[in-house]
């Protein structure tokens, strides 16, 4: 009778074995001991598991386990949700930082004709008012690549006409048969993008 009872309170541990992969907080912590840490950062030391779950409670908190190699595991003492909480916010907004790097491409002839070269230049002005980089590239073609004068006159042609929306990054450089230059947005541009965005 007394195994079947201990194989009943064994069970719990075993439903329990998936949840290990996430963070275990307060009574899902199975350990004798752990490292406490204060809700500051304060080094409590080794305490029983007992002891620091009373003191989460009593300070209307939860014991999360921060390290579980660690001998014996690391616990903090913190209000889990708002911690989940904020980690979601910073992840949020570091995602969004990184979508704020896109650079948009826009490519060009040296020969290109006038109505051509506005259309191209509305995208370039476009591309910098939603705040995103962009790389200007020149195509050159066969004799063309004797004049390289011509793509670098254009690209500090197009500059200029944009230059209230952004600004050379990379200056004009030949890459093989294209020439490249890099135009980024004024700060000013990105905010007031974000605030339309908004």
């Amino acid at each position: 009778m007394s195994s079947t009872r201990r194989g009943a309170e064994e069970q719990p541990s075993n439903r329990g074995g998936p949840i290990s992969s996430e963070t275990r907080i307060n009574d899902r912590i199975r350990v004798p001991e752990v490292r406490l840490v204060g809700p500051n950062g304060e080094q409590v030391g080794i305490v029983r598991i007992e002891d620091a779950l009373r003191l989460a409670q009593e300070a209307d908190l939860d014991l999360v386990e921060v390290a579980p190699q660690a001998r014996p595991p690391v616990c903090k003492l913190m209000d889990y949700g708002k911690f989940k909480y904020e980690s979601a916010q910073k992840a949020r907004e570091s995602r969004r930082n990184q979508q704020q790097t896109v650079i948009k491409e826009q490519k060009l002839r040296p020969k290109i004709d006038p109505h051509d070269y506005e259309t191209k230049k509305g995208h370039v002005s476009r591309f910098l008012n939603q705040g995103h980089k962009v790389k200007v590239t020149i195509m050159f073609r066969g004799r063309e690549q004797s004049r390289p004068e011509l793509g670098f006159r254009l690209l500090q042609r197009l500059a200029d006409d944009v230059s209230d929306l952004g600004f050379i990054e990379a200056n004009p450089k030949q890459d093989g048969r294209n020439m490249i230059m890099v135009l980024a947005p004024h700060k000013t541009n990105k905010t007031k993008s974000k605030a339309n965005a908004s």
